[in-house]
């Protein structure tokens, strides 16, 4: 079995901000790629960030100049640095990342999702 957990969402006032968090367990050989990924209400769900297992990173539009994407590889974990956060912010925030398993079957793993809600 294979989990992501997130955790690091709440409420928080325009401009301020908020650290993402999500570790990965389980019987795991490897993780490649772990984005962040959120989908507001009524909206489709977008991509946020991604890193690579080198810390090669991307970032939606959006997300530029007040997001930042991290990972620690000895940790399995994946965060999401967000500054200067917007009510336009709002949504549920779901890690995703690429994960091979020792039986050597690789494939995407979502977390449940983490609600992130801007407003005054």
């Amino acid at each position: 079995q294979v989990q992501l957990v997130e955790s690091g969402g709440g409420l928080v006032q325009p401009g301020g901000s908020l650290r993402l968090s999500c570790a990965a367990s389980g019987s795991i050989a490897s993780i490649n790629d772990m984005g962040w990924y959120r989908q507001a209400p009524g909206k489709e769900r977008e991509l946020v960030a991604v890193i690579t297992r080198g810390g090669a990173t991307n970032y939606a539009a959006s997300a530029k100049g007040r997001f930042t994407i991290s990972r620690d590889n000895a940790k399995n974990t994946v965060y999401l640095q967000m500054n200067s956060l917007k009510p336009e912010d709002t949504a549920v925030y779901y890690c995703n990342a690429y994960i091979v398993r020792h039986s050597g079957v690789g494939m995407y793993y979502w977390g449940k999702g983490t609600l992130v809600t801007v407003s005054s």
